[in-house]
């Protein structure tokens, strides 16, 4: 008995998968061996005749899905569609036998079968595999979307990933530079001499970042646990322990909104780099990103949303407050209270929410004015000491920090400081960050008594690097929504 909801497409589909049974063939098969994928048949082969192919009786073996058929009576072609592309196979009655020949024309789109032949050209020059063997592999129970359309609702796409590699190329390019990105960011701080590590996901501590995190139990022990927001604290302890050059690429959760740019599960690299600072993070950040660009490009200049954005460096290095002062005329080197920071906001309609401190307003400052502008890779640096509890205060002016982030495109994709390192003003700077979140921050740092331990027995000076996996690889793959560089984003129940 079928369930009560199958279209007519699916009852037939079910039907044909009995009829494979009756066959004495399983319809969900078993191994089959594969030597070629499409990709490496075309490679090697595409420039030989009909008559070399002939003359060099290659054979092959491959496997993949049914996405074009078309022929009828004793012989016929399909599109044969793997993992790097797709190629045609020409299947005859005569060739594959009648068993073999019966179960092709039975064949639906979305079926997978393995092909064993050789290789020729038709009568349109086109490769093809004759096929000598046509083994089925898996029943699709669901017809494939047009191939023309595809999956018209993005919604669907990001639900059903896995359809949406079936039948759409630009997903599977995606899918399959994502990794390639991430493994030329390891080959290149490996190259650094960096030492790559794991720390735990789960936290008992809130801290690395100013973010809302998710709260989990721990049946075992009776607490509480983050999902961590950050990978900071524990890769300085690190530091502290004598590895000097250390990073980890991993998973964040961030309880906050969805949007194009966010999603709570996502992808980053911190790494800590012993006797640097913010500087030595500068010329890192832009030498990794300008190297990892044309490793996987060949070129520096990239193309985004209709915007070519030049990735060679050197790029722009801009401090906040000047940034501040040039497009919007406000200029917040000169000392002011919270009060005529509090004016200044009102009188350019920035809203000041309870826990703000004159730092908490010159970022607001920013944000509205200068943010929207930024198009080129520019590292912003000077954040004041409010908004960034570990790192150094800026020896000139201690308002605010050696800090920076790193925007292209009105976005940020870096955030690196040097170090705090003094265990005395990093307790001083927790205990602020209590009264902020008394105060209603829900995203305020907790006291972290293990991580000031650490600092007492001696961290040394240290630059420290974030970088967004994610939105980079929007970047490179000119991908505008976050969610479509993830494999399976977080959505709404249907």
């Amino acid at each position: 008995m079928y369930p009560e909801d199958l279209n007519e497409q699916q009852k037939i589909r079910r039907a044909k998968a009995e009829a494979l049974k009756e066959m004495g063939i399983d319809p969900f098969g078993g191994p089959f061996e594969q030597t070629h994928h499409s990709d490496e048949i075309i490679a090697k082969y595409d420039q030989f005749d009909h008559d070399s192919l002939e003359e060099q009786n290659v054979s092959v073996s491959i496997a993949g899905r049914i996405v074009l058929k078309r022929g009828q009576g004793k012989a016929g072609f399909i599109h044969l569609s793997d993992r790097n592309g797709k190629i045609q196979v020409y299947v005859r009655q005569d060739t594959v036998g009648e068993k073999s020949y019966e179960v092709f024309l039975a064949s639906d789109l979305g079926d997978i079968v393995g092909i064993k032949g050789v290789l020729f050209r038709t009568k349109t020059n086109e490769l093809t595999v004759k096929a000598l063997s046509f083994t089925h592999l898996s029943k699709a129970l669901r017809p494939l979307p047009d191939k023309f359309h595809g999956l018209q609702d993005k919604e669907e796409t990001r639900r059903r990933r896995y359809v949406d590699l079936i039948v759409n190329e630009d997903a599977r390019r995606i899918a399959t530079t994502r990794p390639k990105i991430i493994r030329s960011i390891q080959h290149f701080f490996d190259s650094k001499g960096f030492i790559e590590v794991e720390t735990p996901v789960l936290q008992s501590i809130l801290g690395g970042a100013a973010a809302r995190p998710f709260v989990t139990h721990h049946n075992a022990l009776d607490m509480d646990f983050y999902l961590r927001i950050a990978t900071e604290l524990p890769l300085k302890r690190l530091l502290v322990g004598g590895l000097e050059r250390v990073y980890e690429i991993g998973r964040l959760f961030r309880n906050e909104g969805m949007s194009n740019k966010h999603n709570p599960e996502f992808t980053t690299i911190e790494a800590y780099l012993a006797y640097s600072d913010m500087k030595g993070m500068m010329d890192l950040v832009e030498d990794c990103l300008s190297t990892v660009t044309y490793d996987i490009l060949g070129t520096y200049d990239v193309t985004f949303n209709n915007h070519l954005i030049h990735m060679q460096k050197p790029w722009k290095r801009w401090h906040m407050v000047d940034a501040i002062k040039e497009i919007s005329g406000v200029d917040f080197w000169q000392q002011i209270s919270l009060d005529e920071a509090r004016s200044l906001a009102k009188k350019h309609e920035i809203e000041v929410e309870k826990h703000f401190s004159v730092g908490h307003i010159i970022e607001a400052f920013f944000e509205k004015y200068v943010e929207p502008e930024i198009i080129q890779p520019t590292i912003v640096y000077g954040h004041p000491i409010e908004i960034s509890p570990l790192a150094k205060k800026n020896a000139d002016d201690p308002r605010f920090t050696d800090r920076f982030e790193l925007f292209i495109l009105r976005s940020e994709y870096a955030n690196a400081f040097s170090e705090l390192n003094d265990p005395i003003d990093q307790r001083q700077r927790f205990e602020n960050q209590l009264k902020e979140k008394e105060l209603g921050n829900v995203e305020a740092n907790e006291m972290d008594i293990d991580f000031l331990e650490a600092l007492e027995y001696g961290m040394p000076p240290a630059g420290g690097l974030g970088i967004g996996i994610d939105r980079f690889i929007m970047l490179l793959t000119n991908t505008p929504n976050i969610r479509d560089v993830i494999l399976f984003p977080h959505m709404k129940n249907r």
